[in-house]
């Protein structure tokens, strides 16, 4: 009597396949009808929302190092007439300086931009960002938002994972673990980078979820998931191939108690099949048009720079990934422009045009109805600085600006403020935490709900903290 196809070990299996064993067929029957409980159930598959969600999909923008902003969403009047005036600065904003320039007097400095109304919702916008400007009326501009540390590796991960001292799952870990995925071809949660950010694969990591729901990076470049192109040309031997691999390998999972990792390990291997089949054709952008390129300000042929990302972006949402995030730069390089601002315009015109042509291709499509995207940095820029002629600015996590625009919130919005010089939050203070909470509520996510037990307690993206900004919600 021939033994039960799926009692074979992995090793026996491999074997009998390189073989041609007559193992094979039983193997592929079993396989065709019900090792489903062999295979366990995928923690992918697409879940009910809390309650009826706004949006379906985020995209997440970060722009990496610390975008000044009382030189691009808060505009300051007063900060242009004071400049040069002396500022005697709280201890807890002269922690963002060096430990030999913590002296209390500071010097206002004006911003390196003009700001002007724009659109019919008069948002104030400077003249780095003139196409996100044109833009105005799909923006709901936060200029109250607060971090909770002024060092960039941890304002990342409080940005991520709102812990700034200990690694946590990322937000778009939480999402995929909360919804699943709309696409069993690909991730739910995916990270397109150029380079490694601060805080590094913390930013798009699982942590304590199972690893199922950590982000998938994508690279731009030639190959920006390496390997993506299967080299068994004929998909349904690959498919009979995974199944058996896949069968063997969950008796091996359930043989030792659950293992975390190894799940982990196990699913990676079919979202790599699926990857396979439909993740080269989703980053494949030379099939669209001519106008849409022009849109984007990108070259035909190139896969770099911020407008393919936000193409690829595009197109990923279109095919069902839940969370895409699109970093900019990486830990150098970046907005981190404490010797002379004048590199926020340089980097500005790397991203300006794509944001805005993000929106409005998105609109055109219907996709921005059922899409939230989120702009957003990880604190802004100090209004003053040690020297009247500074051309930079320092770390400031006390109050900085974000904006959302699409599914749920209100467009043409400007929500809280800070004060009179853009030092502090004076209304509506939107910390992290508040940030996260309205992310999660938009696609239908309770955060006090949304939890995972580990270590002896249930951890949350807000921690014990956070509130829906209901104000801004359409």
């Amino acid at each position: 009597m021939n033994p039960s196809p799926l009692s074979v070990s992995r090793r026996a299996a491999i074997s009998s396949l390189v073989a041609g064993s007559t193992l094979f067929r039983g193997i592929a029957s079993e396989l065709a009808h019900g090792a489903d409980a062999v295979l366990g159930t995928d923690p992918l598959l697409s879940r009910p929302a809390h309650f009826p969600p706004r949006a379906r999909s985020v995209i997440f923008l970060n722009m990496s190092g610390g975008v000044s902003h009382v030189d691009s969403f808060d505009y300051k009047p007063r900060l242009f007439e004071d400049h040069g005036k002396t500022y005697q600065v709280p201890q807890i904003m002269l922690q963002a300086f060096a430990a030999n320039n913590r002296a209390a007097a500071k010097f206002f400095k004006r911003p390196d931009w003009n700001f002007a109304q724009h659109g019919r919702s008069g948002l104030w916008i400077s003249d780095m960002f003139p196409h996100v400007a044109q833009c105005a009326d799909e923006l709901c501009v936060i200029n109250s938002m607060r971090n909770s540390h002024a060092d960039h590796f941890q304002a990342t991960l409080g940005m991520h994972t709102g812990s700034v001292t200990f690694p946590r799952p990322s937000i778009g870990a939480w999402i995929s673990y909360g919804l699943g995925t709309l696409n069993q071809n690909l991730p739910s949660f995916v990270v397109i980078a150029p380079n490694l950010p601060y805080a590094g694969t913390q930013v798009w990591s699982s942590d304590f979820l199972p690893g199922c729901h950590q982000g998938t990076l994508v690279s731009p470049g030639q190959e920006p998931i390496p390997n993506i192109r299967p080299r068994q040309s004929q998909s349904a031997l690959q498919r009979i191939e995974l199944d058996l691999t896949q069968a063997a390998n969950r008796r091996h999972a359930q043989a030792r108690g659950g293992d975390p990792l190894l799940d982990a390990r196990i699913q990676s291997f079919e979202t790599a099949f699926g990857m396979q089949m439909e993740g080269p054709e989703a980053l494949d952008v030379s099939k669209e048009s001519d106008e849409t390129l022009r849109l984007y300000g990108l070259e035909r042929g190139s896969t770099k720079g911020f407008a393919w990302q936000c193409l690829a972006a595009r197109r990923l949402i279109e095919r069902g990934v839940r969370f895409v995030e699109l970093i900019d730069t990486g830990a150098g390089g970046n907005w981190d422009s404490h010797g002379n601002m004048a590199d926020h315009g340089r980097l500005a015109l790397n991203v300006d045009k794509p944001i805005a042509a993000l929106l409005r291709d998105m609109r055109s499509r219907g996709l921005l109805d059922e899409t939230l995207v989120v702009w957003t940095t990880e604190f802004g820029r100090t209004p003053f600085n040690s020297a009247k002629d500074a051309k930079g600015r320092e770390h400031h996590a006390e109050s900085f600006s974000t904006w959302m625009a699409g599914a749920g919130v209100k467009p043409g919005m400007n929500y809280g403020s800070s004060d009179e010089h853009g030092c502090a939050v004076a209304e509506n203070e939107v910390h992290i935490h508040d940030f996260h909470a309205t992310i999660l509520h938009l696609m239908g996510l309770n955060h006090e709900a949304l939890t995972f037990r580990h270590a002896g307690r249930d951890f949350r993206l807000t921690d014990v903290a956070g509130n829906v900004v209901h104000d801004i919600l359409a």
